[in-house]
């Protein structure tokens, strides 16, 4: 015992506390504010919805930008300066050079084509990142890379054989891109998945453990074709390539979080609907992509998320199979995919398209809590007399509270519109709310007053400019 002050520790022994003034106590009892809160860009439907677009903007005066989730499943256009960039890897904002990209908790491939000493300054990888398919492909510019997830060749593969299986089996498949995404993430649901930290250590050991797992697979799906040794003949090079750049990406986090004031916005990949815990399920993806995944994927504390961003189309696509209760087939559908020009940015696949859902909006809006709204490609819209926004579900004529889990539910309901004049004139020229067509204003006003939710951002355009701001 010194003074009093002598208690047990935690192994047993004695242990001996300083006295503290009281001053100190308190000043660790009052709750801090956070330093630096991180704000978030989300998809609100399922996908497409013009992220890439709403980064590239925010993303203008960003310190740090981050992509939270996802792979190389998911892909966002920017248009600048009449130079149109497809995003697969990358966050929108990389067009920013000021800034530090910063990619957590997804599938990648990555091909170093930097500049040797810029892409070191400006490029860090996590050693807690998974990786998956060795080929490595980063086109643009230097970026960190917290949790991120690559896609081995033979996950890539078995993805496919998944796909077919499913076809044949149940008559049914899900839709996915064929990247390898679900295979990867089920290695690191399953632990025998890989990580950077393994890559860059002993290659001997990494080696191993590769071979483990490609055997797992092999044992699985017989007729899959790997080429071990070539594939680890790869990984040796990439390892030596992304050794300068690993770094611990959950301190890099908490140092850009807790130092200076820095403006750091996170960008999430695919959308709410494809969230494989809250979307429409199993036409999912295999990651978080509502808000949670920004906590779990870059490693930021719940208090540092700050505003949140719901990316809405001014109507509804959605890409692969899965229910989709607005969808209009016919020649309304076909009038938005051919002016919108909706195919996917991954896979060409054409877009199917249909009415905005207003009911489904709510939802992921219940599940992320935005703060505002972006509603992109309203000029889309600029030559329909009228317009049908859906705005409550029923099955067998009773009707539903809320966006239904079952899709067996989903696929039966019937949808009520509400139907608003269009405005029969273009809107690709304006710059300011006021100049839009009254029929346009109302149609904005009416989303933000079923939702609750103000309209920030109104896109007319594909590029930069075409960005209408409200607030």
């Amino acid at each position: 015992m010194l003074n009093g002050q002598e208690t047990a520790s935690l192994n047993g022994e004695p242990a001996f506390k300083r006295p503290r003034e009281n001053g100190q106590v308190e000043s660790l009892r009052t709750p801090k504010e956070p330093r630096n809160k991180v704000t978030v860009v989300l998809g609100a439907q399922w996908g497409d919805e013009g992220k890439g677009k709403v980064v590239d903007l925010l993303a203008m005066d960003a310190d740090l930008v981050c992509r939270c989730q996802g792979g190389n499943n998911a892909g966002h256009t920017v248009v600048v300066d009449s130079v149109e960039y497809d995003f697969h890897l990358l966050p929108s904002g990389v067009l920013n050079k000021k800034a530090v990209s910063f990619i957590g908790g997804l599938t990648l491939s990555l091909a170093c084509r930097n500049d040797e000493r810029d892409k070191r300054e400006r490029l860090k990888i996590s050693d807690r990142a998974h990786i998956g398919k060795s080929c490595f492909e980063i086109p643009l510019i230097s970026f960190s890379l917290p949790h991120l997830l690559i896609v081995f060749n033979f996950h890539q593969a078995v993805d496919g054989i998944q796909e077919q299986q499913r076809q044949l089996q149940a008559g049914k498949n899900l839709g996915t891109t064929k990247k390898g995404i679900g295979p990867a993430y089920s290695s690191k649901a399953a632990r025998n998945g890989l990580r950077v930290c393994d890559l860059v250590s002993d290659f001997t050991v990494f080696e191993e453990k590769f071979r483990v797992l490609a055997e797992h697979f092999l044992t699985m799906y017989p007729n899959l074709n790997v080429d071990i040794d070539n594939e680890l003949q790869q990984l040796k090079e990439y390892a030596e390539r992304l050794r300068p750049l690993v770094t611990d990406g959950v301190y890099f986090m908490h140092k850009a979080l807790t130092g200076p004031s820095k403006k750091i916005l996170v960008e999430g990949a695919n959308a709410a609907l494809l969230d494989i815990d809250f979307g429409t399920y199993p036409c999912v993806t295999s990651s978080n992509c509502t808000v949670g995944g920004v906590c779990t994927g870059l490693g930021v504390p719940p208090s540092y998320v700050g505003r949140v961003y719901g990316v809405v189309k001014a109507y509804t696509t959605r890409v692969g199979v899965g229910a989709f209760p607005t969808e209009q087939d016919n020649e309304v559908g076909n009038l938005l995919q051919s002016r919108g020009r909706e195919f996917g940015v991954t896979t060409a696949r054409q877009r199917r398209c249909g009415w905005l859902d207003l009911v489904l909006v709510r939802y992921a809006h219940m599940v992320n809590g935005f703060t505002a709204i972006a509603l992109t490609k309203l000029d889309i819209l600029d030559t329909l007399p009228e317009i049908k926004v859906g705005v409550a579900y029923s099955v067998d004529d009773e009707p539903l509270p809320s966006f239904p889990a079952n899709m067996d539910v989903l696929t039966r309901v019937s949808v009520k519109y509400e139907t608003l004049p269009g405005w029969c004139c273009s809107t690709v020229d304006v710059r300011c709310f006021e100049e839009l067509p009254s029929q346009a204003q109302s149609y904005i006003r009416f989303i933000e007053d079923f939702l609750q939710v103000p309209v920030k951002w109104i896109g007319v355009g594909k590029s930069r400019e075409s960005m209408i701001k409200l607030f």
